[in-house]
This record gives C-alpha cells, structure tokens and sequence, in this order.
C-alpha cells in the first residue's frame, strides 16, 4: 500500500456510497491515517468489513455531520443529492474516487492515459492497454473496468502506466485532475438525469483534456467545436478521413500517424481492428494517439490492435448460420452507440428496445432506415420505437414481443429467425438500457446468444 499521506492523515473523511469504488477509497483513506466515517443506504457487509478495519458507520445520512471535513462520494451521488448540496452549502470539499487517487499518487508513481465519450469507453481503453502491454509495459486499464483506479495507484508492486476509462460522474467530483494524455471519443445526450443539462454534461467531460496532450475526435462536430474553444497546450486529433498534420487517420484502408513527429507513419489495416465498423476503427486511432503520447512504437500498436480480443456484448458475432450473421451488441444502451452498430450492417433484421431513459430514437431510425429489413421489438419503450419505425420505414415488418419474463428472448430471436433472408444480419442493438427486463446488458446478450445457438441446434 500506499504510504500513509500528511494531507489525509488525522482528518475526518466521510465516505459517500460504499460500492466498489467506496469501499476501496475507504480502505486507502485507512491506510492514509485518515479517520473515516461511512454513510449508504444499506449497512452491506462491505460496511461491516470496514467497521471491523477501523472505519464508523454513520448510517443513511441527508445532512452533513458537523465533525465532517472532506466528502468522498460515490458517481451514483448525484451534485443536487441533499448530502452533497449540504456539503456545499457548508464549504467542505467533495472528492471522488479519481481526485482521491489523484492525492494519493507518489512521486513515482505510473501516468495516466485517460480518456471518456458517450460510447466506445470500455473498448478503447482495453486497446490502449492492449497496446502498452505489447510495448512492454506493466500497464493495466482501470477506471469503470475491473481494477479500481485507487487499488491500483496504491498497488505494493507499481505499474509503468495506468490507461484510465473516466465517466462524466467521475470527471465532474476531480478538480485538480491532470493527465499525461487525455482523450474526448465522442459526444451525445446520456445522462443528463445526473447533470442537469447537456452543457454541464459537455463541460464535464471536457475535464479530460486537463492533461500534457489534449486529444479530440474530429469527425465529432461537438467535440471539435468544444476542442477548438479549448486551449490545452498540445493538441491532437484523429479522423476516419485523410489525416492532416497533427492528427491520425486512415489512409488507402490503413491507420497512419500525422502527429508525434511521425510523419506519415503506418500503423496497421483498418479491416484488423476488432470489433468490426467505422466507431471501432475511430477507438482504435484514440488509443493509438494515446499510446503514441506515451512513445509506444508504431510496432507495439499494431500487435496490440491485432492481439486485442473485444469484451462480449460489443458488436460480437454469437452465430452464422444460412447466411445469416447473428451479432450481439447489448452494450448499445443509448441511440447513439446503437447508430454505430446499425451503420456496420447493409441489411438488418433489429432487435431494440428496453428503457429508453427519455430519449428519441426519431432521428436514429430516420437514418438507418434504408438499412432495415425488419425489426423485433421488446422492452418497455417499445412502442417508441414502434412509432418511429411507421413514420420512417413503414414498409419493413416489425413484430411486438409482449413477453416479458425468462421466454421473452426466446421469443424474440425465433421472430427475427423468420424475418431473416441470407445475407442479413440479426443485430441486438436495443438503443436502450436492460433493467426493466434484465439485470444488466451482459444478462441480455447471454440471453440473445444463447437463444439463437439454441435455435441452430
């Protein structure tokens, strides 16, 4: 572990929110000599092994102790939470877990490569350290994925660097944030429940470009309207078109560098990169910049982009069988990571729906319109999505699975089954999130997957 940190020590930390993120930022805060307190809604046995380690339990708080000097708070708390807006009103500071692990970084210890976006996060990030790892560095991607970003800063045996998924709930509580590279994906509404407004959303994942070399995607026109307004002192950005100097980009079907001194360096074919279409390809030139801020050889970029295997439930292929490509992308919970997938595919039978989180899809159906040839809709907003398909693509077939218990899938891949001709492709790319069916994405993919290996047997 770490050694103990004078500006945490013998103060009164009160730990918001006792997940994975606030159980290790409560374990670190011990080790730091801090005296910390504990407040979340349930008392979980997380809870109970802090207590055992020194930490108080306070229980369900809505007002800020008056002992209380530094909040550290989950990203589930939301800024307008009474606790936090207590915290506020009274000038106490509010931490979260990645401004703590900023404090508790040694002189020594490995950079950070950050990055956010709406989509596409969790994929780059795994090429990013998939890339540094062929480098021959001890590196590792933490953030929203596995690793707690505090575990790993404090980890006994250090890392050479850390490649660092940061969300906009993360990025808003981490003000003195400050990355060696930093790099904006893409731009969207999404939770907007938690920040209010889509400007707060943007200036908060701006955040990311606190950092050495500023990197933005520029075939993004929010991004690079926010990234031309930015003035970070080393900017870079990437295009799926023909890179200019200062950018990666893609070249007669190749990945190339403009920026680091390169001058036109080959990476590696566009067609390697997994998973499959013109968003993953983007992901794979934001990794590729972040490695190269790193000094990671053109060499190590391409073993790391043609040795990277993709987190399920990403646009991966589950069954072909007739001619018919069956494809799981469950992570598509919002609109605009499902346009992605949808735009990957010439002719597709859609399996969509669930929580639409009051979303339109009107402007998303519009345009992949031309590529559906029918469509099988499941989830609560379904009928959201059934509207749009009337207004912009009347003439496909669409079916209605009104089930909604363990069958329901089943029922679903048996409808795309007869809508399916050979050369199409079944796409699970809901555009919405799982939980009112579901326990999460992955439980719905498993459930797609599994239904159509079971419709082949």
């Amino acid at each position: 572990m770490a050694e103990p940190s004078t500006e945490l020590a013998g103060r009164q930390v009160l730990v918001a929110g006792v997940g994975v993120a606030g159980a290790s930022a409560a374990r670190a805060l011990l080790s730091a000599d801090a005296e910390v307190a504990l407040t979340a809604r349930d008392e979980s046995a997380a809870v109970r092994e802090l207590v055992g380690a020194g930490a108080e339990w306070r229980g369900p708080l809505s007002e800020l102790p008056a002992d209380v000097e530094l909040v550290v708070a989950s990203p589930g708390l939301r800024p307008t939470d009474p606790l936090l807006v207590s915290a506020h009103d009274r000038g106490v500071p509010v931490w979260g877990e990645v401004e703590l692990a900023m404090r508790l970084r040694r002189p020594d210890s490995a950079p950070w490569l950050g990055l956010t976006g709406t989509n596409g996060k969790t994929t780059t990030v795994h090429m990013l350290e998939s890339m540094l790892r062929a480098a021959g560095h001890r590196a590792l991607a933490v953030g929203n994925v596995g690793v707690p970003l505090i575990d790993a800063v404090v980890a006994d045996e250090p890392y050479d660097v850390l490649a660092v998924e940061l969300s906009s709930q993360q990025l808003h509580f981490a003000p003195s944030l400050h990355l060696a590279a930093g790099a904006l994906l893409n731009l969207a509404p999404d939770h907007l429940d938690w920040h209010g407004s889509l400007a707060a959303y943007e200036l908060d994942k701006t955040v990311v470009w606190h950092a050495g070399v500023a990197i933005a995607n520029a075939d993004d026109p929010r991004v690079a309207e926010l990234f031309a307004e930015a003035a970070p002192t080393h900017r870079v950005s990437f295009t799926l078109g023909e890179p200019a100097p200062g950018q990666l980009g893609v070249r007669d079907g190749r990945l190339v560098s403009h920026a680091f001194g390169d001058e036109g360096a080959d990476l590696l074919a566009a067609e390697v990169v997994r998973p499959a279409g013109k968003h993953n390809v983007a992901n794979a030139l934001a990794a590729a910049a972040l490695a190269r801020a790193h000094g990671v050889p053109a060499e190590a970029i391409a073993d790391g982009l043609a040795n990277f295997r993709p987190d399920p439930h990403r646009n991966a292929v589950v069954l072909e069988r007739s001619g018919v490509r069956w494809v799981d992308d469950s992570k598509a919970t919002n609109g605009h990571a499902a346009r992605a997938s949808l735009l990957a595919y010439d002719r597709i039978v859609w399996i969509a729906g669930g929580q639409l989180k009051g979303a339109s899809v009107d402007e998303l159906v519009a345009e992949v319109a031309p590529r559906l040839v029918g469509a099988v809709l499941l989830g609560v907003d379904r009928a959201q999505i059934a509207a749009a398909l009337r207004r912009h693509a009347p003439d496909i077939p669409v079916i209605d699975v009104v089930n909604t218990d363990h069958e329901a899938m089943v029922e679903v891949v048996r409808a795309a089954a007869g809508l399916a001709r050979p050369g199409d492709t079944v796409l699970l790319a809901p555009a919405a999130a799982s939980y009112d069916m579901f326990a999460n994405y992955s439980a719905r993919g498993d459930a797609f997957a599994a239904a159509a290996q079971e419709l082949a047997r």
